[in-house]
């Protein structure tokens, strides 16, 4: 018997093999990948990417699916299902450690399991996730747009954006209520200590709508007139809000505010 999509998990099943080869395309996939799959729902994605890798970590957090996923990677030995939440388990205790990550991901957990394994995951070199497109967008949004945000900063410090491929809700079962996009991008060097700056984008963009100094003053991250001093460092007026400033002034307010 066929497991249901569960609304909970965010699952919306691949229906359409075709989107398969775009993914291998823009994994940029080889036979000594290590690759980590969040969320592989009934095997479709799992069963290319073991194909074509020399190991796949393939973890689910819903169990009922169990006897599919099982079925379909019988004759694949390369293969480690893990059963859990993945941003609860410990994937840095994987072995062996993945260079690459490529998920379609369930739409609950795409945005915090991204940004978390920036940091927590330094084995990773290399993206590929299928997300909501809304949230595709917000990953590489330009400042000063509706879409940038914390998020956006985190990424764009961390990594650039290989490659993009707008999806349709149709090749998807359940057929979500939105469209979606295949993102990839790959680990760069980072220019500061990446949870000072986290720690101060986040409090940034606590606020939106305050300015970035009250902002960071509310957030109890520094008082205002610390945080005037640290804009002036930087070059910037008391009265810039957060989603103005780029990607690397945040990493160099970052250590204008360090102690």
């Amino acid at each position: 018997m066929t497991a249901a999509a569960k609304k909970a998990y965010g699952q919306h099943f691949l229906a359409d093999p075709n989107i398969l080869r775009v993914a291998g395309r823009l994994a940029a996939l080889g036979a000594d990948d290590i690759v980590l799959e969040v969320g592989p729902g009934r095997g479709v994605l799992t069963v290319f990417l073991a194909e074509r890798v020399a190991h796949l970590h393939a973890v689910e957090i819903d169990r009922a699916l169990a006897p599919q996923l099982e079925a379909a990677l019988a004759d694949h030995e390369n293969v480690d299902l893990v059963w859990g939440d993945a941003l609860r388990l410990d994937l840095t205790r994987l072995v062996p450690a993945p260079n690459k990550l490529v998920a379609n991901l369930p739409y609950n957990i795409a945005t915090p399991l991204v940004v978390e394994s920036l940091s927590g995951l330094p084995s990773i070199e290399s993206w590929c996730v299928m997300v909501q497109r809304e949230v595709a967008d917000r990953f590489f949004a330009e400042p000063a747009t509706k879409a940038y945000g914390a998020v956006s900063v985190l990424l764009q410090l961390a990594v650039e954006r290989t490659g993009f491929h707008a999806v349709s809700r149709h090749v998807f079962r359940p057929e979500p209520g939105v469209d979606s996009a295949l993102v990839a991008f790959r680990r760069i060097p980072l220019d500061g200590d990446f949870a000072d700056i986290k720690a101060v984008v986040e409090a940034a963009f606590s606020h939106r709508r305050k300015t970035l100094a009250n902002a960071l003053q509310l957030a109890g991250f520094a008082d205002r007139e610390r945080a005037v001093a640290a804009l002036a460092a930087i070059g910037r007026e008391s009265s810039a809000r957060a989603e103005t400033l780029s990607p690397p002034e945040f990493a160099v307010l970052a250590e204008a505010l360090r102690p």
